[in-house]
């Protein structure tokens, strides 16, 4: 069994943040959101990795990730010039594919649920595709699963005007080889893609053997600010414990489950949980809420903050009350007159002063 990563794309939803950094790499409670796929992934026993990567995130994507070792899995990078749709990845990938059964995973998506289940469901069923379903409130926005009386899958539409459901396919998917003659015969559907949606809808209609299951737990599409949010959020709540490595002065007051990382100084400010601060930041005379993210080697003085996830480099200084906020690296938020609380989507290198 293989895993295809899919971690290209231009991010356009995330703009201007993913002018210069790939949407996988944005960090969800510290960790970039393509982290938490490669060790779900590990934790099934999926090891022999594919990453798709694209000409303008490719190299930042290498040099995160490495050779997968810190993981146990070995990694093989695989460029694709231009997106062309899921089963186009699909077809770039096949001579590292070749006639292995694999798992499909999005980068930028996250489960709460280990994929073992699944994946030893795939194989004992002895299926040819396996798709993840899970309810959501606008399925005209994701490619939607149609059910029978007798809950059999009979159908799949990319992104209906007039959805069937509102069972929407999770970024998760189990294949055989047979997928590939499927995307074989696939003509470009009206976005110019090659859809995947169409190909298992191909394996459907060719008689192949074809299940869904329910996903029970939680699935967050990390494409736009507060889709990032509510991901950041929902990990904090979830996963985050309390684990202070830096400094703590007498002056200050540390509740909940909140992390600090090593060489850090919180001084005379009060930092409620779940919140993670990473490594070589200094928070002076502030306050962070619940559900915040802080990356190494930021500064926060005189200012009030949460939830919020603040990429690594960053300063703020002076704000009266920041939150609701993704700021991307090196950015900084300073105040020189008073002014209401701020909601902000920043990029890298960005400079605020007001």
């Amino acid at each position: 069994m293989k895993g295809l990563i899919l971690s290209g794309g231009k991010g356009t939803r995330l703009r201007p943040l993913t002018h210069t950094a790939a949407k996988q790499l944005v960090p969800v409670a510290n960790k970039p959101i393509l982290f938490y796929v490669i060790e779900n992934l590990a934790r099934a026993g999926v090891t022999d990795l594919g990453i798709i990567i694209s000409p303008e995130t490719g190299e930042s994507v290498q040099e995160a990730v490495g050779d997968g070792s810190r993981w146990q899995v070995a990694i093989t990078y695989i460029w694709q010039k231009e997106p062309g749709g899921l089963a186009h990845a699909v077809k770039t990938a096949r001579p590292f594919l070749q006639d292995s059964p694999f798992v499909m995973y999005l980068g930028d998506n996250l489960i709460s649920s280990n994929i073992s289940a699944f994946l030893q469901s795939f194989t004992q069923d002895d299926l040819d595709a396996l798709i993840l379903l899970k309810e959501v409130e606008n399925p005209r926005q994701f490619g939607i699963a149609e059910l029978n009386e007798q809950g059999r899958l009979i159908r799949l539409v990319e992104k209906p005007q007039d959805p069937p459901s509102n069972l929407a396919l999770v970024g998760v998917y189990f294949f055989t080889p047979a997928i590939h003659p499927a995307i074989d015969n696939l003509s470009p559907s009206w976005r110019g893609e090659l859809e995947i949606t169409d190909a298992i809808q191909w394996l459907l209609d060719s008689g192949k053997r074809v299940d869904w299951r329910r996903l029970e737990g939680w699935w967050l599409d990390t494409g736009k600010k507060d889709d990032l949010l509510t991901a950041n959020t929902q990990v904090l709540d979830e996963w985050s414990r309390r684990d202070i490595q830096g400094e703590i002065d007498a002056g200050s007051q540390v509740t909940g489950r909140v992390a600090v990382g090593p060489r850090t100084r919180v001084i005379n400010s009060t930092i409620r949980g779940p919140v993670t601060i990473g490594a070589d930041c200094v928070i002076k005379d502030s306050f962070i809420g619940p559900f915040t993210s802080i990356g190494d080697h930021s500064q926060v003085e005189a200012s009030v903050l949460e939830h919020s996830v603040l990429l690594s480099h960053v300063t703020l200084f002076q704000v009266d009350r920041l939150e609701d906020s993704l700021i991307g690296k090196n950015a900084r938020v300073a105040r020189h007159n008073r002014h209401r609380s701020l909601q902000l989507l920043l990029g890298d290198d960005t400079v605020v002063e007001f």
